[in-house]
């Protein structure tokens, strides 16, 4: 029988266990596996102290002296990859081998590229000819950061927030998502053995309405950053805003594809099926809404469907499924009462939940499990096509004119991204200025870059998350000006 997991609260570098304890489910089992924190304002403000103390000499530590630090941590994540892909898999409910070949990869690259690249940006300078002076801009960290983290990606996306906050200067304050607390957990031993100072970063576990309401209404904590749901994010923000907080917010989003008749088929599938249901359908990327034009619209469906039956859904441990488990039996019901709605909508359920029997072995017969759903038939308005599911569910619709396409892609303000797939570039270039989203893919589809931009500021929330938009966030800028002119003889100083 496994050990059971029991999370203790990271504060002022120490390991703190605490009286009051919640659940933590298991997705592929339905068991119990860990047991974490319900941490209060007790625990909230101890965090937020041990940051506000070691602020003043972290601060003050050079971007190498911080570096160092990244990278050790990164070296050490790096040694424990795959003691992290097996607790981000049962923790979260994806497939091992995806945790091991993305997730904590992932994290180890965003440590290294932070320590890397904002060295080089913390400073800027210009020389103003015609004043006779010279300005430079400093970046200085803006105190304790709060970081409240979603459960798609747990451990890239606590390490995203984590690493650039931390190496501009700031001290943290996290709190991993309730249902996914573990490998935040144990990555704070990575920081201990790292030789982070105590008090840089400080990690509470708990639930959202206790913990993270804590955190977003903290007076202590001048930048916030939160990754969650839309209906989260605006509660967050309103909670924030009496307080006058810097707040960024990552939400999830409801992407969409745009087909036409001459792409090249065999790969537009491919690339769909995978885009739409890599890990169940659950990070913020996923396509879930595919528009095609008409001409093609039967072919693809047909096409697609059949590519999508012949995805393996099963165990997270065991490496021959492309999906595992849904990360919640709250966040299954809440996929199906979105694929019912669709059904009283007069939509078509092709192939997935309802149609497709998923058979799982008898230890995860009480697991979250379901089959990729394709839909079809849903007219524009539909709830399906207009709000978030979060899930391994894709609605097919087709359309007859570009206008019509872009309408369709624009009509709900969550997509963060879209992919358009044609051989006419021209076309492809023309859709990529009209659509309302941050990020367009041609012919592809992939992960963000970390250098560039995507700055959200629709109901997906409003995010930077690119190195030069991290420094933006996590800093304050302070211009320094110096007159580099003899007053009395009117000349520059010759200061080269």
């Amino acid at each position: 029988m496994d050990v059971l997991v029991v999370v203790d609260n990271f504060i002022a570098g120490t390991m703190l266990p605490c009286r009051r304890l919640l659940d933590s489910i298991e997705p592929g089992t339905g068991a119990v596996w860990a047991k974490v924190p319900d941490s209060g304002k007790l625990e909230v403000d101890a965090a937020v102290v041990a940051a506000k103390r070691a602020f003043a000499k972290w601060s003050k530590l050079t971007g190498h002296e911080r570096a160092t630090c990244l990278l050790k941590a990164a070296d050490l994540l790096e040694s424990r990859l795959e003691d992290f892909a097996e607790a981000e898999s049962r923790d979260q409910g994806k497939p091992v081998h995806l945790a091991r070949t993305y997730d904590v990869p992932r994290a180890i690259f965003n440590l290294r590229h932070a320590a890397h690249a904002l060295p080089h940006l913390l400073t800027t300078s210009t020389v103003q000819a015609e004043a006779g002076v010279v300005s430079y801009v400093l970046r200085e960290p803006a105190g304790v950061v709060g970081i409240i983290c979603p459960w798609t990606v747990p451990l890239c996306g606590f390490v995203n927030r984590l690493a650039p906050a931390i190496m501009c200067g700031n001290t943290v304050v996290a709190k991993p998502s309730l249902l996914t607390s573990v490998t935040a957990f144990m990555f704070c031993k990575i920081l201990q053995d790292a030789g982070f100072p105590a008090g840089v970063v400080n990690v509470v576990f708990g639930s959202g309405p206790s913990a993270g309401e804590l955190l977003a209404s903290h007076p202590d904590l001048p930048l916030l950053t939160f990754g969650g749901t839309t209906i989260m994010s605006k509660r967050i923000v309103q909670t924030a805003a009496p307080l006058l907080k810097k707040v960024s917010v990552k939400a999830g989003g409801n992407n969409a594809a745009v087909v036409f008749s001459d792409c090249d088929l065999e790969r537009c599938v491919a690339t769909l099926r995978r885009n739409s249901f890599i890990n169940q359908g659950e990070t913020r990327l996923c396509t879930s809404r595919i528009f095609v034009e008409e001409s093609l619209h039967d072919e693809f469906l047909s096409t697609f469907v059949d590519a999508v039956r012949e995805l393996r859904v099963g165990p997270p441990s065991d490496e021959g499924f492309f999906m595992g488990a849904i990360v919640s039996k709250t966040q299954l019901e809440k996929i199906r009462e979105y694929i019912n709605s669709a059904l009283e909508e007069r939509g078509t359920v092709l192939c997935g939940e309802g149609i497709d029997v998923c058979y799982v072995p008898d230890a995860n017969k009480n697991g979250f499990f379901m089959r990729p759903t394709v839909i079809s038939g849903l007219q524009a308005d539909s709830r399906c096509l207009k709000e978030e599911i979060a899930g391994p569910v894709v609605c097919v619709v087709p359309f007859s004119t570009e206008a019509e396409a872009v309408s369709l892609v624009n009509k709900t303000c969550l997509s963060q991204g879209a992919s358009i797939w044609t051989s006419n570039l021209v076309v492809a270039h023309r859709l990529a200025h009209r659509l309302k989203v941050r990020k367009v893919w041609t012919n592809c589809w992939s992960s963000s870059e970390l250098d560039a931009p995507s700055e959200m500021e629709t109901d997906s929330g409003k995010a930077a998350l690119a190195a030069r938009d991290d420094l933006e966030f996590f800093t304050l800028p302070k211009t320094v000006t110096t007159m580099v002119l003899h007053e009395e003889e009117g000349e520059e100083l010759d200061f080269y």
